[in-house]
């Protein structure tokens, strides 16, 4: 269950809303909300250049950082002869720069996974060629020697020769909902966060993946309708379905195999790994070398990980690292590893901090790179030349920074003040593109050396940052909260008007699952600051569990979801209860996916006095969700049954408090439907009265056709209705 607080942005208003001199429609509301970005950038190989991509997806820039007006197009498809595409969905550069793979006409296949047309641009011939002539791949990849492509079609690995055009065909046994070569399968995909397991070994002479035997995994099966957003016709009539392997919580997931193939001698070996049927591999590449395949290997339970390297000839694996712990291992520690010539370094959070380790090849620990009670959040690079290891860190939980640190142990700060900065490197981290973003400072874009001077601004949204600060806008202030000893961190925003001696209903918003964050001094302004302006004040807190503090905060929620959330949320409710200008008795809580959950928890829990709730895809029993989310927290039903029913909402339907609106798509991949069907269910055999929404064929996220818009105005009005006093 990844965070899904972003796609929660994109606010909207039902009428016209005055700031200073000019009033803002929708438009304003849906486009002008945000600050600009810049196009993604790809490394050079010439750490003096980066590549990007045209805003209208038909060229490919070369562009100099020290100077934009050194810009050479390098692809454009408007001159392209015989082809007529001219909107490409995205593009990746071979290592030597001589080709270009691009994909077109993408089809998604689950949230994050797609197929799509591939095309071969050589840049010096300026010829295009198509990957294969029906089309239709999956994750194609270039090999190092910019030689050959992997890709997969119809679940099996296939390898083109671009000096000849012949294909090879790696795998056979792909089958659907049975046999996956290549491609991570469904829980993969949205628990790990990895699309892609073909590896390439550094000579292009090996193609290592990960195969997934779900012959076992249970099917799921959503009702598809006709619908009126992309209408299917064949279900005009009668209604289809969309089966796929879901596991649930308990239930059997894939069993996971490592397979290398030789090119040489086309002999394809499954690596001799110990693992068992249960056990997971989130993350597989090669250490620099041919014979240095490394593997990471998680149990079931995520609280036991090794990394091996595994001679990919002899199919022989050497344990190089392990790790317990007695609630969870984060899953960074498996798949954010980065591996160099002679070392390789990991995250861990086995000193009660996220920090990073070097690791020689043996086993052997090197040095723990960083320190102290703060956690790294993302690892960059190191850099070779000047032995510098790059990455960004907590600095408080609300803000992030930017730091190195060197073979001697000293650390330099490449950032400075309170924000969030986050950096891009080029390929020899002389330069690096530094976003930076505040509680008041919209999106910035700047161009650095590594020696943190700026050398030329890409972005600065000064007319954005005009137009929607503050007195404009409500803005957000930071709180913070105490509950059970604890300080929680939160913040609050007020109308632009407000008024302290005025009583205002209060809407809370709130993730609050494992490891996310919605309190972070960052830019923000979506649907929240919107609502301020309707006569709600709007509260979000960061209860235990949550993100950016130690491992220990996050982990008192072990076997315990949904428990010391509402404890928290109950606190954070109380605590606005009290303050003179909050009208105590409409007080209301709303949440999407996780959120959604923890808002039927909470009006769940004795102590509770929300007077309304909205909960939008919720989960409402984590026997219903997923085998690697669940399971990572609560282990199995079976060894936890007490967690599952306690932190259930659907275990606690009789001591539902105040009014509730509960929305959901019916093709929620993620989210199944049958959680707040089961929920309903209960519900009007209690006889409780509630509100609901259901958006036909739409999945988690409940977007496109134009959908977003009522939806943020049916919960608008559904807190006005409830919270507001006539």
């Amino acid at each position: 269950m990844r965070t899904i607080s972003k796609i929660l942005a994109g606010a909207f208003i039902a009428t016209a809303t005055t700031f200073g001199a000019s009033a803002l429609e929708l438009s304003d509301f849906v486009l002008s909300y945000r600050p600009y970005g810049i196009a993604a950038t790809q490394k050079a190989l010439n750490g003096e250049y980066y590549y990007q991509k045209s805003t209208d997806g038909s060229k490919i820039f070369r562009i100099a950082y020290k100077n934009e007006a050194n810009e050479t197009t390098i692809f454009n498809s408007e001159e392209l002869k015989g082809c007529k595409i001219t909107d490409w969905d995205g593009y990746e550069m071979s290592n030597d720069e001589t080709k270009i793979l691009l994909h077109t006409d993408t089809k998604m296949i689950y949230r994050y996974s797609y197929i799509a047309d591939y095309y071969v641009y050589d840049v010096k011939s300026q010829r295009i060629a198509k990957l294969t002539d029906e089309g239709g791949e999956e994750i194609a990849t270039l090999s190092p020697d910019n030689q050959k492509v992997a890709f997969v079609k119809n679940n099996n690995v296939y390898i083109k020769n671009l000096a000849d055009g012949s294909i090879t065909t790696v795998t056979t046994d792909g089958e659907k909902n049975k046999i996956i070569n290549g491609v991570p399968d469904w829980v993969y995909q949205e628990e790990f966060g990895i699309l892609n397991s073909l590896k390439w070994s550094p000579s292009s002479n090996t193609l290592a993946f990960i195969r997934f035997d779900e012959s076992q995994v249970p099917m799921y099966s959503m009702t598809m309708y006709e619908g009126d957003c992309h209408p299917n016709k064949d279900y005009s009539l009668y209604p289809g379905s969309y089966d796929y392997k879901y596991p649930v919580a308990g239930e059997k997931n894939s069993v996971v195999s490592v397979m290398a193939y030789d090119l040489a001698t086309s002999r394809l070996q499954k690596m001799n790994l110990p693992i068992t049927d249960n056990d997971y591999v989130p993350h597989i590449d090669y250490g620099t070398q041919d014979d240095r395949l490394m593997v990471s290997t998680l149990n079931r339970t995520q609280n036991d990980l090794h990394i091996y390297a595994v001679n990919p000839a002899t199919t022989q694996a050497t344990e190089v690292y392990a790790e317990q712990s007695t609630s969870w291992i984060d899953s960074k520690s498996a798949n954010d590893v980065m591996y160099y010539d002679t070392f390789f370094v990991m995250p861990s959070e086995k000193s009660g901090y996220m920090h990073l380790y070097q690791y020689a090849y043996d086993g052997k620990l090197i040095k723990q790179l960083t320190s102290g009670n703060e956690n790294v959040t993302e690892f960059y690079g190191y850099d070779k030349a000047r032995k510098q290891f790059f990455y960004q860190r907590t600095n408080g939980p609300l803000n992030r920074m930017v730091e190195s640190v060197d073979a001697a142990g000293k650390v330099a700060a490449l950032t400075d003040g309170d924000g969030t900065y986050s950096a891009k490197f080029n390929s020899n981290f002389k330069y690096y593109i530094r976003t930076f973003s505040s509680q008041r400072i919209p999106n910035q874009y700047a161009i650095y050396n590594v020696n943190g001077k700026k050398v030329r601004d890409l972005e600065l949204n000064r007319e954005f940052a005009e137009k929607y600060t503050a007195p404009t806008v409500p803005q957000r202030e930071f709180i913070t909260v105490e509950s059970d000893g604890y300080k929680l961190n939160g913040y609050i925003i007020k109308p632009v008007d407000f008024d302290p001696n005025k009583k205002y209903p209060v809407i809370m918003q709130q993730y609050s699952g494992p490891g996310s964050q919605q309190v972070l001094n960052k830019w923000s302004l979506d649907w929240q600051e919107y609502f301020a302006t309707q006569g709600f004040i709007i509260a979000c807190v960061d209860g235990r569990g949550t993100g950016g503090r130690e491992k220990a905060f996050q982990s008192v929620v072990y076997q315990k979801l949904g428990k010391y959330e509402s404890i928290d949320q109950i606190a954070a409710a109380k605590y606005m209860a009290n303050l003179p200008y909050v009208d105590a008795k409409h007080i209301g809580i709303w949440g999407w996916s996780y959120g959604g959950y923890e808002a039927l928890m909470a009006m769940s829990t004795p102590g509770s006095d929300y007077a309304a709730g909205v909960a939008i895809a919720p989960v409402t029993s984590w026997k219903f969700y997923d085998t690697i989310y669940a399971e990572r927290y609560m282990r199995t039903p079976q060894e936890n049954p007490d967690g599952y029913r306690d932190g259930a909402p659907l275990e606690n339907t009789d001591k539902l408090k105040g009014k509730l609106l509960i929305m959901w798509g019916s093709a929620d991949d993620n989210v199944h439907v049958i959680n707040s069907m089961q929920y309903i269910s209960k519900l009007h055999g209690q006889g409780n009265q509630f509100d609901m929404m259901i958006y036909t064929n739409m999945n988690h996220s409940i977007n496109g056709c134009g959908v977003r818009l009522p939806l943020y105005q049916r919960v608008l009005n559904f807190f006005k209705a409830n919270l507001q006093q006539k």
